[in-house]
């Protein structure tokens, strides 16, 4: 596919909700299939896709997007439907749905485009940045579970401590030794 190669990943990856998403319209060209065999694949496997995994634009987001990003326009033969867009996690669970040879390769080049922002992004932050960014990933992994964590409750819990001490440890002054004031 030739427009693959014209358009880098990483620009057809749009934060929206505070989440990296891609939409299914730039997914479906990717894979070269149509929006709308990969939204009925989806729907086919509903269960697989949380609404962290993927969720529908509202029409004001959408709208801003398509500011953005220029997209056609309704009355002019574009979407009649909201388009879906899909986290990392959705994309990845987009392999399991779509199982052809052209979707497992799209969908190793998104993940290794996900892990390179990603690390670009703690490359240019602090410590303490990184340490709060772990912590804000840790608390949406809980908050998204479905599962119990009777068993691993006592492992978090130190986990968040020991994040809680790093990301309040105060700053030095910068003063070392006795202050007679």
């Amino acid at each position: 596919m030739e427009e693959n190669n014209t358009i880098p990943i990483q620009d057809i990856i749009y934060e929206i909700r505070g989440l990296k998403v891609m939409l299914d319209s730039d997914l479906a060209r990717l894979y070269e299939i149509e929006t709308k065999a990969l939204n009925r694949a989806v729907k086919r496997n509903i269960e697989r896709f949380p609404d962290f995994f993927m969720f529908q634009l509202t029409e004001n987001e959408f709208n801003s997007l398509r500011c953005q990003i220029g997209t056609s326009n309704e009355s002019k033969g574009g979407r009649r439907y909201l388009p879906y867009v899909f986290t990392e996690h959705g994309v990845l669970m987009l392999s399991s749905v779509l199982s052809s040879k052209k979707a497992i390769n799209v969908n190793i080049e998104i993940m290794v485009t996900f892990i390179k922002m990603r690390q670009y992004v703690l490359s240019q932050t602090s410590s303490n940045e990184q340490i709060s960014e772990l912590y804000k990933l840790l608390m949406l992994h809980i908050d998204n579970c479905d599962f119990k964590f009777s068993e691993h409750d006592k492992s978090i819990n130190q986990i968040i401590k020991a994040l809680n001490n790093l990301i309040e440890k105060p700053k030095p002054t910068g003063k070392i030794g006795f202050n007679p004031d």
